[in-house]
């Protein structure tokens, strides 16, 4: 509990003694234009995310507290022509002491590819693209981007594809994205990765995802997936795939979305015969989204609500993976100010996800605090976790500094 006190004071008295200011250098980031043209041009943002964390269940020959380089990405995007963009985005994810090479020349993790992708405007609101992509199906937060989260990090249950059928949450395959007015829509069909995270042997009793490697890509190739919203106030951009966390009362904004995703034969299992049997993974998910200024001058109100049924096959339970439902929401509350001053915004988070597998229950619930030292381009995050799984009750607290340019 002393540590715990400890990191609150850290942050209390960083929020007080480092002079908070907006950013007025900070226009769109670092882009370079090509004859003065607003409509050729390249543009290139890189963030960074160090944190450190605090467990009360570790194991007996852990420290309590370590330290860990979350995320450092690179990303760029150039439009040479009224209607034809490229993206580039790679990076490292969770370096720390224990997966950290001597030389860096091996080993996990280490710079790979996130995105990369060329994309064609067909109409002025309709385009369609093919590469390694982020427009994936489902909800907002399985295409959640990492520069203006609410919480600390996503809830990583939602990333409900990520190293089953896809690269970190990224397929090879085509989309298609648009907008009819204050409907907007993404699509995609995409190849399955033959390497899943899921490396078990085919069971009896329980399907695991193996349906490429066991059966072939002619048979248990593709994905399919969909994400549709309704904006009813204002209409949020869909330049780019990744899903805003909080627009810190910066928009008016009420959306409701659906999306599904779908990979025939994606799993497999052993029939009473000793047979292997195929089985097609679906999910699909609801939710709602509302940022809107509200009170006082500056203060603002951040919701966000999914539910969501995955079905990975017959008692699928792999790590944070399992068949079965899954309910999400937070809520944060901007305090009153303005983007000259260094702002508060508190938050909380509750996860519920339900197994098919024994009707086992998991529960997290999360309280934290961001301070924005300049939006989000600099901004400190302390947050809580609980989390309940089984009688067993595991409690973090963590404290995050992230930059971005």
């Amino acid at each position: 509990m002393k540590r715990y006190t400890l990191l609150l004071i850290t942050m209390l008295l960083l929020g007080f003694t480092v002079q908070g200011q907006g950013n007025p250098y900070y226009k769109g980031g670092f882009k370079i234009k090509f004859k003065d043209n607003d409509q050729k041009f390249i543009r290139f943002i890189a963030w960074s995310q160090f944190q450190v964390n605090m467990d009360d269940a570790p194991a007996t020959t852990e420290s309590l507290v370590n330290m860990q380089l979350r995320r450092a990405r690179f990303l760029a995007y150039s439009q040479l022509a009224d209607n034809f963009l490229i993206i580039t985005h790679f990076g490292i994810n969770s370096l720390n002491a224990n997966n950290m090479q001597p030389t860096g020349a091996s080993g996990t993790p280490q710079l790979f590819m996130h995105d990369a992708w060329a994309q064609y405007n067909v109409h002025k609101n309709h385009v369609i693209g093919g590469g390694l992509h982020y427009w994936n199906g489902l909800s907002r937060l399985n295409t959640q981007g990492t520069l203006n989260l609410l919480s600390m990090d996503n809830y990583r249950p939602a990333w409900s594809t990520l190293g089953l059928s896809d690269q970190f949450a990224r397929h090879l395959g085509i989309f298609a994205k648009g907008s009819f007015g204050k409907f907007q829509y993404q699509v995609a069909v995409n190849e399955a990765i033959t390497n899943t995270l899921d490396q078990r042997d085919a069971m009896v009793s329980q399907a695991v995802y193996q349906g490429r490697k066991m059966l072939g890509s002619r048979k248990a190739g593709k994905t399919y997936s969909g994400y549709f919203m309704y904006n009813f106030l204002e209409t949020e951009s869909n330049f780019l795939p990744y899903s805003v966390g909080t627009y810190l009362g910066d928009k008016k904004l009420f959306n409701v979305g659906a999306g599904f995703f779908s990979h025939p034969s994606g799993v497999v299992r052993l029939n009473d015969a000793n047979e292997l049997v195929a089985e097609n993974v679906s999910h699909f998910a609801l939710d709602v989204f509302y940022d809107h200024p509200i009170g006082r001058k500056g203060s603002s109100i951040t919701a966000y609500g999914l539910a969501q049924h995955n079905d990975y096959g017959t008692n699928y339970n792999f790590g944070p993976y399992a068949s079965g439902w899954m309910f999400y929401g937070h809520v944060g509350y901007l305090l009153p100010g303005n983007a000259e001053q260094m702002r508060y915004q508190p938050y909380v988070t509750f996860g519920n996800q339900t197994m098919d597998v024994d009707l086992l229950t998991k529960n997290n619930f999360g309280a934290g605090m961001n301070l924005f030292i300049s939006g989000h381009n600099a901004k400190l995050t302390l947050e809580y976790q609980n989390a309940t799984f089984n009688n067993i009750t595991d409690h973090r607290l963590s404290l995050q500094a992230m930059i971005y340019l």
